[in-house]
């Protein structure tokens, strides 16, 4: 199943055109003539919001849209302050507390490249944390969205918070001030806290960022032409005044990248590395000068070969797991993870080409496909045949294979079977095609609660994709 900085010729082309239209009018450009700017205001609440329009405050889905309020009893230094109501679990309103502080106006924005930091004073109904809170993030592209690391820890007296901004010079037209998400304690009881002074400040003494991408680690992957993706982990370090560091999260907008070969992998605005060729580019990146710890080499392999097309089959006859021939169930997970330190695969649904969701496993010892937890059992009473398409990405040797194993009633009478595959059933770097039986599932009692599909190789084969998985009747 197929799933997936100042742009400098953009400037080009800009000035181009400027040059073209005041050729043809014959005309100078003026003196006086000037670029659009916008404003450089640091403050975003003190007292009151500042400069933030009139519709500057939107609610994540699900959170309590009344959390905040400005409380006009409570303030650092002052009669008043932003107050979070974080609610009960059970709040008919909402089960958290979280949205978005955006500028009001289409257009809109600030210049926030004279800054080095957001700043502000905070204090708790109780010493509680705060797990999620930054600024960049509009609902928009959400291209320079920063979180902290890690939980901002609030006592009941007021404390400056510093999070500083990654690199200040790509923040001419900012329009996400600030953005927060926070849940109730862990017994389902709310609590407040309170916000103020909220600003960009230049504070002058923050320390060189240490940034990294890939979450540091020198990284390699395959994939195929025609695919795209943003490395992950882009993360930075920055020194305190304290003397503390603090560690944030950042967009990968905020970085400079680099291919080794472009004809191979390019680079795009925002970080997006399109694969163009086959063969092998390293991709390396920069914050504000300063080189990323961290790398990710990228294999593209050529051209993607789709799993074969599924059969147009009658839906009544189907039960579809993975697949993008048919309409598939609610699965609670792709990659199941079992007895901690015995599993070593990786994957899910982490390859999209042209419209085609693959799931690839790696570093395959067993892994299931789950349906009990949090969706309806697969009632496959009625079906004859399960059908599955793999894709072996290694040399088979002899002994290898992979067992199919299905398991009814997890958690209860549970019962389950399994069909070894074995390697002259399967081909390297080939799809292979399996309608299995579900009666030569020796040991599967029952099959109207299916709630797992496992794939164990016991490491005996590591690399895997996988495509159509789907019950049928004959």
């Amino acid at each position: 199943m197929k799933n997936r900085t100042i742009n400098y010729s953009k400037i080009t082309f800009l000035l181009a055109l400027v040059f073209m239209v005041t050729m043809s009018c014959e005309r100078d450009i003026s003196d006086e003539v000037e670029f659009a700017t916008f404003p450089n205001t640091g403050e975003i609440f003190t007292d009151t919001p500042i400069g933030m329009g009139s519709n500057f405050y939107f609610p994540f889905s699900g959170s309590k849209p009344t959390a905040w309020t400005v409380d006009e009893s409570e303030g650092y230094e002052s009669e008043a302050s932003m107050r979070f109501d974080v609610p009960n679990a059970n709040d008919p309103e909402g089960s958290y507390a979280g949205a978005i502080f955006r500028i009001d106006g289409d257009g809109s924005g600030r210049d926030l490249s004279d800054f080095d930091a957001l700043t502000f004073w905070a204090k708790g109904s109780e010493a509680r944390t705060i797990n999620n809170v930054g600024f960049g993030q509009d609902f928009l592209e959400n291209k320079y969205q920063v979180k902290v690391k890690g939980a901002l820890q609030l006592t009941t007296n007021w404390v400056k918070y510093i999070i500083p901004i990654p690199d200040p010079s790509k923040l001419i037209q900012e329009r996400g001030m600030f953005w927060y998400a926070e849940g109730p304690n862990d017994d389902g009881t709310g609590w407040t806290f309170w916000i103020d002074e909220l600003k960009f400040e230049k504070l002058g003494t923050i320390g060189s960022p240490r940034p990294e991408i890939n979450n540091g680690i020198d990284g390699s992957i395959q994939t195929f032409i025609g695919t795209d993706g943003v490395i992950p982990g882009s993360n930075v370090t920055f020194n305190l005044p304290s003397g503390f560091d603090v560690e944030i999260s950042t967009a990968a907008s905020y970085y400079d990248w680099t291919s080794s070969e472009p004809s191979v992998v390019a680079v795009e605005d925002g970080g997006n590395l399109p694969a163009l060729s086959q063969g092998t580019s390293v991709i390396t990146a920069t914050l504000a000068g300063v080189q990323a710890e961290g790398s990710l080499t990228v294999e593209v392999l050529g051209e993607f070969e789709a799993a074969p097309i599924p059969p147009a089959r009658d839906s009544a006859n189907v039960i579809s797991i993975f697949s993008d021939a048919y309409n598939n169930v609610p699965v609670d997970y792709y990659n199941g993870y079992f007895l901690d330190g015995f599993q070593t695969t990786q994957g899910q649904n982490d390859i999209y080409i042209d419209g085609d969701n693959i799931i690839s496993y790696t570093d395959l010892n067993f892994v299931a496909i789950g349906t009990f937890l949090d969706v309806a059992p697969v009632n496959a009473f009625n079906m004859t045949h399960i059908h599955v398409d793999i894709n072996v990405r290694e040399v088979i040797d002899s002994g290898d294979y992979i067992k199919l194993q299905l398991h009814n009633d997890v958690g209860g009478t549970e019962t389950f079977g399994f069909v070894t595959i074995d390697g002259s059933q399967l081909a390297s770097n080939e799809w292979v095609s399996l309608d299995i039986p579900l009666d030569d599932f020796t040991g599967l009692a029952a099959r109207n609660q299916l709630g797992l599909i496992f794939f164990i190789s016991d490491a005996t084969i590591s690399e895997i994709y996988v495509d159509n998985v789907y019950y049928y009747r004959e």
